[in-house]
């Protein structure tokens, strides 16, 4: 699949101390030195840990390590974290709990660790052997290194960090090395990483994170950079005290439109069918004036989870950040059938049903925002009046996608659109952004890695896009139609149109901006606000409501703190932000002066 990176105005500039800019090193080359350097300096033996995420080449940082060492005239043994796991067949057997038969979702291993797939007596063995190594230095390394059984041994813990993305591009290349394998497993897929391998990474980092000596960003191998922990800790606190940009990211697909170009140029992307601006999966560049941008994945954030969603969604649904905004890009030069323009036909499940089925925290309850509107700007909600819309499960089981349903149009309702409509879409509403449009989609992210949970009725039995020959070409996208059609809440025209066509009320007026709030339903668990103004606007999170701020009318824009105007960002037109919960009172600023809207999403409960 896919995935492009958008990495214009993404850099958060903050200040950090003197102290702390000058620690880090920058260059592979000169990461490896410095690392011997500090190995150097402790008393023989030294013991080290390495550890880190998926997709760190430990075999080339392991051996520059090596020869770094040797030219100091030290000796050194290394061991492989990887050979204290169990053989592959047990592990493969413990996964199948949380990979299932489902063929396209698993169940979170939201409980598991690391320990869970390792052997108790390798660990106890190697943990006996580090007292006496025989060698100068002994180095553990790939993931696992520094788990709890282990972590006394070690004179100095490193972290290796990979970015979401990055990972994901080595696993759909056949190039990622999973637990307990010395090499890629031709066989291992996306639903290994997200549905169990993910969990015992990030349960391990949780651990380990505020105890390491060293952090190094390794989002690129040939540009690894070494941070001391304090260091380290002092820019995530930092970074913190600001609005927080993500590097944005494309995928091409059958609705896949073009009014991105006019605002991105993304080498290699020829259409826009997903734009995630806002989610835990995403990274973040960090400019504190050094030589070099950091970029580090933007849920590392969530180890100061107070700060940056707020106390209750903190304890609500720890280790989550609960949001994924996206920007729907629907236009096209020259008019095109809907069943171009459109996204499947689908809907999505309440929170309940994924406790139930995916054991995941959170449902996913979405909304859709116009933020422009071109000529048959379309969305489909909820079932006509007067069509029986258990017909349309049978044409739709009939059909899975194989089959096109002509006559599909008769079943789903239809919704002309313009600038500043706002669609309510709470779980079990069968709807697609129909193109001709440009969709602010605010929605709640119901898992920790962010696995997407839309459940798929029909996508009118077309192809889908293959990026090698960058044509429609690729095999028809599967259907879920036995989860779409469990969540399908049946809701009807009326419905949608007395409920779910939201409007927005003015609840703050002064003679520089104005704010509305749409209307909502009591099952969306956060609020869709707007502000509307020519040179400024206030805002204020109370220290419990982390923001997410999106541009959608205007050229540029200033989100600055009241208390202290240097935490601040600039935001270009469409490019989002988000607020933490502890930033407090804050203005957006029109850069021209010209007139300006914010669209924000909040969580109800603080």
């Amino acid at each position: 699949m896919p995935l492009y990176e958008d990495k214009d105005n993404a850099e958060n500039i903050i200040r950090i101390s003197d102290e702390a800019k000058n620690s880090i090193v920058f260059g592979t080359q000169a990461v490896i030195n410095d690392i011997a350097e500090i190995i150097s300096g402790i008393d023989r033996p030294a013991r080290i840990a390495l550890d880190g995420w998926y997709g760190i080449d430990w075999k080339a940082v392991a051996g520059h390590i090596d020869d770094a060492l040797k030219e100091k005239g030290m000796s050194c043994k290394f061991v492989d974290a990887r050979t204290l796991f169990y053989p592959l067949e047990k592990i493969n057997q413990y996964k199948q709990d949380f990979i299932t038969d489902d063929p396209a979702f698993g169940r979170a291993n939201i409980n598991g660790k690391m320990q869970d797939i390792m052997d108790a007596g390798k660990i106890e063995a190697l943990k006996a052997a580090m007292k006496d190594p025989g060698e100068d230095v002994v180095i553990v390394f790939s993931p696992g290194a520094a788990i709890s059984e282990l972590i006394d041994s070690y004179d100095r813990v490193f972290y290796f960090e990979k970015t979401h993305q990055t990972v994901l591009w080595l696993m759909w290349d056949g190039k990622l090395i999973p637990f307990g394998c010395e090499a890629p497993r031709n066989d291992y897929f996306w639903k290994e990483f997200y549905y169990c391998d993910y969990y015992l990474l990030l349960r391990q980092k949780e651990y380990v994170i505020d105890k390491i000596d060293y952090f190094v960003e390794a989002a690129s191998m040939d540009e690894l950079k070494l941070i001391p922990g304090k260091a380290y800790d002092e820019i995530i606190q930092t970074l913190l005290k600001y609005p927080i940009k993500e590097v944005d990211y494309y995928q091409p697909g059958p609705w896949g439109a073009y009014r991105f170009k006019d605002f991105v140029k993304v080498d290699g992307l020829e259409n826009n069918a997903w734009h995630l601006a806002v989610g835990p999966d995403l990274s973040v560049l960090i400019d504190i004036g050094a030589e070099k941008f950091l970029n580090i994945p933007f849920s590392d954030l969530m180890q100061y989870g107070k700060d940056l969603v707020g106390k209750y969604v903190h304890e609500t649904y720890p280790s989550l950040f609960p949001a994924h905004i996206a920007i729907d890009d629907g236009y096209f030069p020259d008019p095109q059938p809907y069943e171009r323009t459109s996204m499947p036909m689908h809907n999505h499940p309440s929170t309940d049903y994924v406790r139930r089925h995916f054991n995941e925290p959170l449902g996913r309850y979405e909304t859709y925002y116009i933020a422009e509107a071109f000529e048959g700007a379309t969305t489909w909600m909820g079932y006509r009046e007067g069509t029986n819309p258990e017909e349309w499960e049978v044409k739709c089981r009939e059909s899975d996608n194989k089959v096109f349903i002509e006559n599909w149009k008769d079943y789903v309702c239809k919704w002309d659109t313009k600038v500043g409509d706002m669609f309510l879409i709470p779980p079990g509403t069968v709807h697609g952004h129909g193109g001709n449009q440009i969709v602010l989609e605010m929605d709640t992210c119901p898992s920790i890695p962010a696995t997407e949970y839309s459940f798929f009725q029909h996508d009118f039995a077309r192809n889908t896009w293959d990026d090698k020959t960058k044509s429609m070409t690729a095999k028809p996208m599967r259907m879920h139609l036995d989860h779409a059609f469990d969540s399908d809440r049946w809701r009807r025209e009326s419905y949608v149109r007395d409920n779910q066509r939201a409007v927005p009320k003015v609840v703050r007026w002064t003679k520089d901006y104005c704010m509305e709030r749409y209307s909502t339903l009591p099952e969306m668990p956060f609020e869709i606000e707007r502000f509307h103004f020519y040179s400024m606007a206030e805002n204020d999170t109370k220290g419990k409501f982390f923001h997410v701020v999106c541009l959608t009318i205007g050229k540029h824009a200033v989100i600055r703190s009241k208390t202290n105007p240097e935490y601040s960002t600039g935001l270009k037109y469409m490019q989002c932000a988000t607020i933490p919960a502890s930033f407090g009172e804050y203005e957006i600023v029109s850069s021209d002066g010209g007139f300006s809207t914010i669209v924000l999403f909040r969580w109800k409960k603080g």
